[in-house]
């Protein structure tokens, strides 16, 4: 028999963490936080907190479902914070239980237990390899399969058991035009599908949308179609985007370089990210500099504001978070924001209330000073129906196990899974935090 524990992630976008659990050994899939929950972004430090009062913010998992049953591995989807933001607190739950991740996602993780000040964590880590099979148990063991998300080297976990393949898709779509040239393994997927897969655990975030996703190459034609035509007579350009979406940044660094200004990073966050990817060679930074430190920041700024048509910053801040570059700017700190600037939203909204609500803040001060505002020159990095259609058609699973997303994003893809031939209480489960489904 074959248990999923939906410890967390189940009733809300963020915070994953999921178990498998065959004959009586665990694999636990991601550690995640839920960012809204502690007024928090990219720039702080979540290692500041304390468990107990994360866990009471409900910020991070509750892990109290499994703490007492054998764990013989973690392991991490990609590198987002809802996925990994959590390994400091929980990790030493399970003494010396070995963490798995590919490299840029084990190179994140580090950094998060890095910083921590409550626990020492004492996990061995490992940068696991793309269709690397490495055996945890006697029972059970870990495949990382290469798919297209928001940030380098997201994966499908798979762990195998002597009933059959459970994957785990983390977040997802299928771009087959990634600037930075990541395609998803369509041959693995096909192979996993004759294998036979017991249990599917697929991300539901945008299961809603009636359509495929579009590649991030779109992403990058919306941002030079704006940016690079005859009209462009912009003084001051701001671009805001994720700070761990590399491919954006990628590009809009070439696109400064196209209009001969250059491209500046501002925000801790933005270094780390940028840092970790240049380390390995996921990006290029030529003629461009990321600064993080408070009077870098601030000197940096002040060269800008004097010569606004050489450069084109990239700030954090795009969901309004207090404290995030462009948040500051808008409060009329750090640099004088103004009629002369024309700021660019290359993210979406995070589809909860706090951050609709911090977003139109922002938006409402900029307004206020007169800034040209840019939106939606953005495509998401989450599957759309389509997507998950076709992912279903591909793995065939036995049963499905819904994941990342509230209620309603669940029992979407419940609904998509009955167009394909499953039936809700027999083969595709719906849970909540802290409970477990068997498989049988």
């Amino acid at each position: 028999m074959i248990k999923i524990y939906t410890v967390s992630g189940y009733e809300e976008v963020g915070k994953n963490m999921t178990a498998v659990e065959y004959n009586g050994e665990v694999v636990i899939i991601d550690m995640g936080i839920r960012l809204d929950r502690v007024l928090i972004h990219e720039d702080v430090n979540i290692q500041q907190f304390p468990t107990k009062e994360l866990q009471k913010l409900g910020a991070i998992p509750d892990d109290s479902s499994i703490r007492n049953r054998k764990v013989v591995a973690i392991t991490f989807t990609h590198g987002h914070l809802d996925h990994i933001g959590a390994v400091a607190k929980l990790a030493p739950h399970y003494p010396d239980v070995p963490i798995y991740g590919t490299p840029y996602t084990i190179k994140l993780a580090k950094g998060e237990v890095k910083s921590e000040q409550y626990f020492e964590v004492k996990n061995p880590m490992y940068e696991t390899e793309y269709g690397e099979i490495v055996q945890v148990s006697e029972n059970l063991a870990i495949e990382f399969v290469r798919i297209t998300h928001s940030i380098p080297q997201s994966s499908m976990v798979v762990v195998h058991t002597p009933e059959g393949a459970v994957v785990h898709t983390g977040d997802f779509k299928f771009d087959n035009n990634n600037p930075l040239g990541e395609r998803p393994d369509y041959k693995r997927l096909r192979e996993l599908g004759k294998e036979g897969v017991k249990v599917l655990i697929p991300e539901s975030t945008r299961v809603s949308e009636p359509t495929k996703t579009p590649s991030e190459a779109v992403a990058q034609m919306l941002l030079e179609d704006f940016f690079l035509y005859e009209g462009m007579e912009a003084d001051g350009l701001i671009a805001t985007t994720f700070a761990s979406h590399i491919a954006r940044l990628q590009e809009l660094i070439w696109i400064a370089n196209k209009m001969g200004r250059q491209a500046v990073l501002v925000g801790r966050s933005l270094a780390k990210y940028t840092g970790i990817a240049k380390q390995l060679g996921l990006i290029k930074m030529k003629g461009a500099k990321a600064v993080r430190s408070p009077n870098a920041v601030r000197k940096v700024l002040k060269e800008v504001s004097g010569a606004r048509e050489n450069y084109l910053l990239i700030v954090t801040g795009h969901q309004g978070e207090p404290g995030a570059v462009l948040t500051r700017m808008a409060n009329g700190e750090l640099y004088d924001i103004g009629k002369r600037d024309t700021v660019v939203f290359s993210a979406g909204t995070i589809p909860n209330p706090l951050n609709r609500a911090q977003r139109y803040v922002l938006e409402t001060k900029l307004k206020m000073k007169g800034v040209r505002m840019i939106k939606d020159l953005h495509v998401s990095g989450h599957a759309s129906r389509e997507d998950h259609r076709y992912l279903l058609r591909l793995l065939n699973p036995e049963n499905i196990v819904p994941a990342h997303g509230d209620f309603r994003m669940l029992t979407h893809y419940a609904e998509l899974a009955e167009e394909e031939g499953y039936l809700i209480g027999r083969d595709v489960f719906v849970s909540r935090n802290g409970y477990m489904v068997e498989i049988k």
